[in-house]
């Protein structure tokens, strides 16, 4: 069965915006000292967890990755909110409303188009 191009739009947008993630995590400030192993590898994790949620969605078909994934963006814009206007778009900020950005259209591919009959309920 052929891809529809939506869901590739969607896996290739989803899978950038985790990889804009990691390394946000790989190469973000641990000047604030104390211990930073613990929070990383759970960070970790969760992008870990995100791309296996990508994958169901894209290729297993399954539907509910799709609307966990749709509320993640949802929280990830409400808690950026409050940084943004703080602090202004710093770099880090920066990469994060570039990754919130490539979710919201890739996940916008996935519920339109050509993409609508390829998730299961």
């Amino acid at each position: 069965m052929k891809v529809p191009n939506n869901v590739v739009w969607f896996e290739v947008l989803l899978y950038s915006s985790l990889m804009l993630d990691a390394l946000s995590v790989a190469f973000g400030d641990r000047s604030a000292g104390g211990d930073l192993f613990a929070p990383m590898i759970l960070e970790v994790g969760l992008i870990l967890l995100l791309v296996y949620f990508v994958h169901l969605a894209a290729e297993k078909h399954k539907n509910w990755p799709r609307w966990v994934l749709t509320a993640l963006l949802v929280l990830s814009v409400f808690s950026l909110l409050p940084e943004l206007a703080e602090n202004g778009i710093e770099f880090a900020s920066g990469v994060e409303v570039l990754s919130c950005i490539l979710t919201a259209v890739g996940l916008y591919c996935s519920y339109t188009g050509d993409a609508q009959g390829w998730f299961n309920a």
